[in-house]
């Protein structure tokens, strides 16, 4: 078998927002994929980056009071650091923003140019009238013109996978405002891609590089008519870079986004004195991508056309997946189904996610769904009470000793194993993974019935037959070291602990054809355990919203409310004794004039950023609306009463002309006002759903 050159993409996250467990369907597919191309011997290197340009992003900065460059520089953090939790192995781990990326934007633009495929055009955008700023495809909401599915965003539908602009949305809402969008003019760049009609209808259909259902999907919807051309351009303000030869004009986030695959590679060449050239534009090189299948127009018409203009490597293959679904369901935080990586990781051991994910992913684009049920029997059934059990009965047995100096007769079962090699690597090479696990979960059945039948435990009371259990547990671990060989792929943690266990790490597919003999087997650490159904709970009542606050203080006033006028029934004063009564503060005993009153600017403000403050136990930090582009950072001391996911989009009334005050946290801008002793005890004030950010209160 020769080696194969193989570089290997996922989809760019975007750097406004944290990984959750839907992302790490296409993360971890990908890993296991590079994982096993590694596996068998093969030069693959596995690139990815942050998508980092557009609009959420230059607003979220703006409402931070910090640079784009900073906000980003986090979220890669976070990023990377989520990533690594679930033992995803980039070559290299770029961003869009970086000089790389720009110089490759330059080169494929000038590409373009050179042929003749840019046009200029007016056209019909949607304006945020409230944040003053063009909306992107993704900070659109509406219903789908083609299918009537409502909330789906202004690039296509998820539902009917059908393309479309934003301004064909019924009742299109903008997601950073909740406005109302207006079209608008502006003066916007086309790239033209009819004239590749030929090329990417053969590409598409005879190439093999797509799945014959994508393949059908794309000759149905947009190959059987004229190619539209595509918007790469957005006008200032935006975050991104400028255009060289249309000042006032930026790259779309579209346009560079996928450019960022080969910048990535470009910092990976110039760590490793590599040339880009020999990744990119050498057709012995094999590019491999991995998506969801909500940006497949993207990938497989868009993309290619301009790697092809541009004189790139076309994709050999792209690996196109379905969504998520959590029992049975779409993602959500009210179900407490919408769960970070962050907050899977301080649950729930990876390896779980990484073999469930696996037994679950075919070669079609069908939806994955995490049933939590059959999570936790599925992991409790075959990793642990078939396969590590396996190491579980016989390394025990062996502690200190060594494995047979030849291997013992095993009526053919390691031969069994070995020969299975080929078409479990099939199955991973399709990314056939479900298949795959099933052939190896069918191998740790038969090992396991070895052992049964065996009882090493049993034969081991007779001191005459030492030498007859060193025998069978060096069987018993031998099939589990070639199990584990064939799972590494997906459970890389315990490849390592295997080696570890045996003195011999797992570094090659080929290990899985040669038994280990006279080895010593080193005392048995724990490898894997049942999932605690306790642990799963918690996870979920992690992810759920808290209760919200109006409802709580609607009971709380009702409840006081029908405790006074009982009390006056009775002929009784209601008196605060106690945390259930509503306890009367006494009034301000000095008047003060309307001139007095109206010295306070109090405004209507939406809350469209809140989060924890490191170090505070009380503040949480909230970045407020006051209509347009003005904004306030206030500190507010309400973090015991509600959580800062359940003040996002929130109407409150802000004391927005109060003398900012420094803080060690930061600058404070401002007042949310609020009723309550404190603690959790705190209300806040909310203005009718009528009423809009910026109006003043009277």
């Amino acid at each position: 078998m020769s080696e194969r050159r193989i570089l290997v993409t996922s989809a760019l996250p975007y750097a406004n927002g944290h990984i959750h467990i839907g992302h790490l369907v296409e993360y971890i597919q990908t890993d296991i994929w590079v994982r096993f191309q590694k596996l068998r011997g093969h030069r693959c290197v596995f690139m990815c980056a942050d998508d980092t340009h557009g609009t959420a992003i230059m607003i979220r900065a703006r409402q931070e009071g910090r640079t784009e460059e900073a906000v980003i520089a986090d979220m890669r953090e976070a990023h990377v650091r989520d990533f690594s939790g679930f033992d995803i192995a980039f070559d290299n781990y770029g961003s869009t923003n970086s000089e790389e990326n720009r110089e490759l934007c330059h080169e494929i633009w000038g590409a373009l140019r050179k042929a003749d495929v840019v046009v200029e055009r007016t056209s019909e955008r949607l304006y945020d009238p409230e944040f003053q700023t063009f909306l992107a495809d993704r900070f659109v909401k509406g219903t789908c013109p083609k299918c009537g599915t409502a909330d789906q965003h202004g690039d296509g539908c998820e539902v009917c996978l059908t393309q479309y602009a934003p301004t064909d949305l019924i009742n299109p809402k903008s997601t950073l405002s909740g406005a109302t969008p207006v079209p608008r003019e502006s003066t916007q760049l086309f790239v033209q891609i009819e004239g590749l009609h030929e090329f990417l209808d053969q590409w598409t259909q005879t190439s093999g590089a797509l799945q014959s259902e994508t393949a059908n999907y794309l000759k149905n919807h947009f190959l059987n008519e004229p190619l539209r051309d595509w918007d790469v351009s957005r006008p200032a303000k935006y975050f991104g870079f400028e255009i060289p030869d249309s000042p006032g004009n930026f790259w779309y986030v579209w346009f560079d986004a996928p450019i960022g695959y080969i910048a990535s590679t470009a910092e990976w060449c110039q760590k490793n004195g590599e040339k880009l050239d020999d990744w990119w534009k050498n057709p012995a090189t094999e590019v491999h991508h991995f998506i969801g299948k909500d940006i497949t127009y993207f990938h497989t018409l868009f993309w290619p056309a301009m790697l092809k203009t541009a004189g790139f490597n076309l994709p050999k293959k792209v690996h196109i997946h379905g969504f998520l679904t959590v029992d049975g369901k779409k993602m959500s935080k009210r179900d407490g189904t919408f769960i970070s990586a962050a907050t899977y990781l301080k649950h729930l051991d990876p390896s779980y996610l990484r073999y469930y994910y696996a037994s679950k992913q075919g070669t079609r684009l069908d939806d994955l769904d995490l049933n939590l049920d059959d999570f936790q029997k599925k992991i409790d059934s075959d990793l642990v009470g078939k396969v590590v059990n396996i190491a579980s009965r016989c390394a025990k047995l062996l502690a200190g000793q060594t494995l047979a100096p030849t291997y013992p007769d095993d009526g053919g079962l390691f031969a069994q194993g070995a020969a299975a090699s080929e078409r479990i690597a099939e199955l991973y090479e399709a990314c056939d993974y479900n298949a795959a696990m099933r052939e190896i979960v069918e191998l740790a059945n038969r090992a396991n019935e070895y052992i049964d039948r065996t009882q090493p435990w049993m034969v081991r009371k007779d001191p005459a037959r030492q030498e007859e259990v060193r025998a069978i547990c060096s069987i018993g671990l031998n099939l589990f070291r070639q199990i584990v060989v064939y799972l590494a792929p997906v459970l890389p943690r315990l490849a390592q602990q295997t080696g570890e266990l045996l003195g011999t790490p797992v570094t090659t597919w080929a290990d899985a054809q040669t038994p280990l003999v006279d080895k010593t087997v080193h005392e048995y650490q724990h490898m894997m355990k049942r999932v605690e159904p306790k642990k799963v709970s918690a996870m979920v009542d992690e992810s759920k919203p808290a209760e919200p606050q109006v409802q709580k203080m609607a009971v709380a006033v009702e409840s006081a409310e029908q405790q006074a006028a009982e009390a006056v029934r009775e002929g009784e004063a209601l008196v605060a004794d106690s945390g259930d009564q509503l306890a009367a503060e006494p009034l301000v005993a000095d008047h003060c004039s309307i001139d007095d009153l109206m010295k306070a600017d109090l405004r209507v403000a939406r809350v469209i950023e809140a989060k924890h403050v490191e170090g505070a136990d009380k503040l949480l930090q909230l970045t407020l609306s006051l209509g347009g582009d003005v904004t306030r950072n206030v500190f507010a001391g309400i973090k015991k009463a509600y959580k800062p996911e359940d003040m996002i989009g929130q109407l409150v009334i802000c004391c927005a002309n109060l003398k900012p005050r420094q803080m060690k946290f930061g600058l404070s801008e401002g007042m949310v006002l609020a009723v309550g002793p404190g603690g959790s005890d705190v209300f806040l004030l909310r203005a009718d759903s009528g009423a809009k950010p910026g109006m003043r209160v009277h």
